[in-house]
């Protein structure tokens, strides 16, 4: 387990080294994370490769037994490379070079910056080879991050076009068949005619904008691979790669399953509130980002960046109250964070992080920050075995990289937003204390109970496949609106109902369908065991025409009587529901009461507000509690002030 902080010595005069590692020690940290932003400190002309003050630092570190984690610097690209190779920088879709300056202006399909990129990573590894104080290894920096998961220069545009080359067998006649490109004379007679999708009249077509999201996808993975295996190549194939992933991850144009494939451990840079904002996330939001972590390998995480002061680049947002941040804390390790650094030691007093606070502000004083930092370090240390253990989960929730592209390239609603969607099953399970994998629909299924599957409306035949299984093992799933609508190319299926090879499964069909806006709300109503619960429902709604299916829910609209809001299908001694619609909270929660009584999963019960995650080590049973509210609350005979975190062998 490494607890220790973000440090940036290069920010500082190097005489100040000594004690801020000494502060380090004293907070309880047993690693720093350095380097991740100074290319030009290594190669400030070049290839003049010059590591001697790296080389200070870790033996510094190394006098104080402080581990070290080790950032590719490949984020921060010098001013010299970006002069002498204008084309490295990444274009805005009106093409419009992005300017040297900020970070992250690279294209990840640049043939020169992975050459740039892989001599500087060369040079480093090499020269860090035997260092036995670098305990891992980070690669760049929260790839995809603000804006840099897309680009559209022409190095984008000749490598998409060679994407399509391979996916099509090189053959355009199967490219415009599949994409139906004889609709709006669209066809093509050679791969170099096709566009990249940049603002055009109307829309480009939907196959074409599928392909270009799964190809900004495959671009951020090769480029993750390059760094991973050549890390590998040079320090052996037992040394820790991990990457540190932002937030974001419902809305990127690539799929983060895909680079956690080739990293040994994913790592993550929990920020519940950022700059601009009054108020943090909902905790459910954010174990939802730690559970989505934790899905991605189906392995405990690192966070790298953990937040203590308040955060913003030109905007600052709220100031985390006193034990908050710490409890922040507390719920990443109960989400199965097993490493945790803070972002960062000290603020910056130059460049564009001045206000992003840390540990320590630019007043270099010890105050509240630093003794809670103090106290979770050691109240951690003393449960090291549990922090490392496994987080068991006998629920996931399936996302689909394809499917979210698909309401990216259609949203069908304005009101339509993926992770609301997610969030929307997501939070009844989190507010009854279930443990959750937040999993990728290539994962498998097996280990779990019950299965939720928000708006997956690609439908992929192998994911059908295990959907099928699971519920033939008398498990339960949970379908919501708009399933499987599309096909792998992002077309509709000709002479099928909707969920397309899926209608047996469900017990029904979609007879009708409406897109809501603005404001737009409608009525549902309970019917047989629901009866007398009434909600709302928004955003979209399928309108269901049941062949084996019960109803549970009805749409209150005289033009449409028959169709249901939501069903509940008997699938080979499996139950499949069907949520047709975007329903309120009352609903929601009545439905989670069911099925979770159903498939007899232990419901813990507390305050609104209060989280309670249930961890086993060595068959003893221990329980983090955060207090997420500003008020004083109880748990049985525990009392938690306001923001409060703490770890107890019962409730």
């Amino acid at each position: 387990m490494y607890l220790g902080v973000d440090y940036y010595p290069e920010h500082w005069d190097e005489n100040m080294i000594d004690d801020d590692l000494n502060n380090i020690l004293e907070l309880g940290s047993n690693v720093i994370r350095i380097g991740e932003f100074a290319w030009h400190m290594m190669e400030n002309v070049e290839g003049n490769y010059d590591f001697t003050y790296f080389d200070r630092v870790i033996k510094k570190a190394k006098e104080k037994n402080l581990k070290v984690i080790f950032g590719t610097p490949t984020a921060t690209m010098p001013a010299w490379l970006a002069k002498k190779y204008p084309e490295v920088l990444s274009e805005f879709e009106d093409g419009s070079k992005r300017v040297f300056g900020g970070r992250r202006q690279y294209c990840f399909n640049s043939r020169v910056y992975n050459l740039y990129s892989e001599k500087i990573i060369r040079a480093l590894a090499s020269h860090y080879k035997n260092e036995d104080q670098i305990v891992a290894w980070q690669i760049d920096n929260e790839f995809g991050h603000e804006g840099s998961d897309v680009c559209y220069c022409n190095e984008c545009k000749r490598e998409f076009r060679n994407y399509l080359k391979e996916e099509y067998n090189n053959d355009i006649n199967k490219l415009n068949e599949i994409w139906g490109t004889i609709f709006w004379s669209q066809t093509y007679n050679e791969f170099d005619e096709i566009p990249v999708p940049v603002k055009t009249i109307t829309t480009h077509n939907p196959s074409l904008r599928m392909e270009w999201e799964r190809f900004r996808s495959v671009s951020i993975e090769k480029y993750a691979k390059m760094q991973v295996e050549l890390l590998k190549e040079i320090l052996g194939e037992d040394c820790v790669v991990l990457h540190d992933f932002s937030g974001g991850y419902f809305d990127k144009s690539y799929d983060f399953s895909k680079v956690a494939k080739h990293i040994d451990v994913v790592a993550y840079n929990n920020y519940p509130v950022w700059g601009g904002q009054a108020q943090p996330i909902p905790p459910y939001e954010i174990a939802c980002g730690l559970d989505f972590m934790r899905g991605a390998k189906k392995q405990n995480f690192w966070i790298t960046e953990a937040i203590m002061g308040a955060q913003g680049h030109d905007v600052i947002g709220y100031l985390p109250r006193p034990r908050q941040a710490k409890m922040w804390s507390y719920q990443g390790i109960a989400h199965g964070c097993s490493s945790l650094m803070y972002f960062r030691y000290r603020g910056a007093t130059k460049g564009a992080e001045q206000y992003c606070y840390g540990i320590l502000d630019q007043d270099n004083t010890k105050r509240r920050k630093f003794y809670e930092v103090q106290s979770l370090f050691n109240e951690m240390k003393e449960n090291e075995e549990l922090v490392e253990s496994k987080v068991e989960a006998k629920v996931a929730i399936v996302y689909d990289y394809e499917s979210m592209a698909s309401f990216r390239i259609q949203r069908q609603s304005f009101l339509m937003d993926y992770k609301n969607e997610v969030y929307r099953m997501y939070r009844p399970f989190y507010e009854n204390n279930i443990n959750i994998d937040v999993i990728p629909s290539d994962s498998s299924f097996d280990e779990y109970d019950i299965l939720l599957v928000p708006v997956m409306i690609v439908h992929k035949p192998e994911v059908q496949a295990k959907m099928r299984k699971f519920a033939k093992e008398g498990k339960t799933v949970v379908l919501s609106f708009r399933n499987s609508v599309k096909d792998y190319y992002n077309n509709l299926t000709l002479n099928e109902f909707n969920p397309t090879n899926f209608t047996d499964f469900i017990g029904g069909y979609v007879e009708e369908i409406e897109s809501f806006q603005g404001e737009q709300k409608i009525t549902v109503s309970g019917v047989n065991e629901f009866n007398g619960i009434n909600g709302t429902a928004t955003v979209f709604r399928d309108l269901i025409k049941t062949t084996s299916a019960k109803t549970l829910f009805n749409y209150d609209d005289e033009f449409f009587p028959g169709l249901a809001a939501i069903t509940l299908n008997n699938y080979e001694g499996g139950n499949v529901y069907y949520i047709g619609s975007g329903v309120d909270e009352t609903i929601m929660d009545k439905l989670v009461e069911k099925i979770l009584s159903d498939s007899n999963i232990e419901v813990i019960k507390s305050p609104k507000g209060v989280e309670v995650v249930k961890r086993t080590v060595n068959d003893e049973v221990k329980y983090f509690i955060m207090n997420h509210t500003d008020k004083v609350q109880t748990l049985g005979n525990i009392n938690l002030k306001p923001y409060d975190a703490l770890l107890v062998d019962s409730i």
